[in-house]
């Protein structure tokens, strides 16, 4: 039982949910910087699992913060194109989303109202609203061309969230908490 705010901050910060995070992190540089298809204006891939599984496992707080640092440490060790802090804001409210809807339950609802939110406000219109001020491009015509990036990418993420909201019943939770 937690009686006081001081065992909260220790069980939020344990030794094995920080090593777990910091496994979860490099994962997700990985994934998102040299296993995935990136062109200036759309990537694909499975960065996404790391963030998943961080919210499924420890909630939003934690995953807001892996997705900033695997968003500014991929972008400041490997970088793809120059820094942009607003890509970190939208992966940091990535983490916040997949860690509030994922960690409470995990159904087919929560899955699908964490899917859209990720795919349709923050990687169509936020991601393509800071790529039209970066780079100055014209945002209509670059929304329209991200539309099927987004309209792929709910898929896969759907079907691949709930794969693993049956493994982490199953397997993660036992072993990792």
């Amino acid at each position: 039982m937690k009686l006081n705010g001081q065992e909260q901050t220790k069980n939020l910060f344990s030794t094995k949910m920080l090593s777990t995070l910091g496994v979860l992190l490099a994962m997700d540089i990985v994934l998102t910087r040299f296993l995935s298809i990136n062109a200036w204006n759309i990537r694909i891939g499975f960065g996404f699992v790391p963030v998943v599984l961080s919210g499924m496992l420890f909630g939003a707080v934690p995953t807001m913060v892996l997705g900033a640092l695997a968003d500014f440490l991929g972008a400041i060790l490997f970088p793809t194109g120059p820094y942009f802090p607003g890509f970190t804001l939208t992966a940091a409210l990535t983490g916040l989303t997949f860690g509030y809807f994922l960690k409470k339950e995990n159904s087919l609802r929560s899955t699908l109202c964490a899917v859209l939110i990720v795919q349709f406000i923050l990687g169509l219109l936020l991601n393509t609203f800071w790529i039209h001020l970066l780079y100055s491009s014209p945002f209509v015509p670059l929304l329209a061309t991200r539309v099927v990036q987004s309209a792929f990418l709910s898929v896969v993420q759907f079907v691949t969230i709930r794969a693993l909201a049956q493994l982490s019943e199953r397997v993660f939770k036992k072993v990792i908490l």
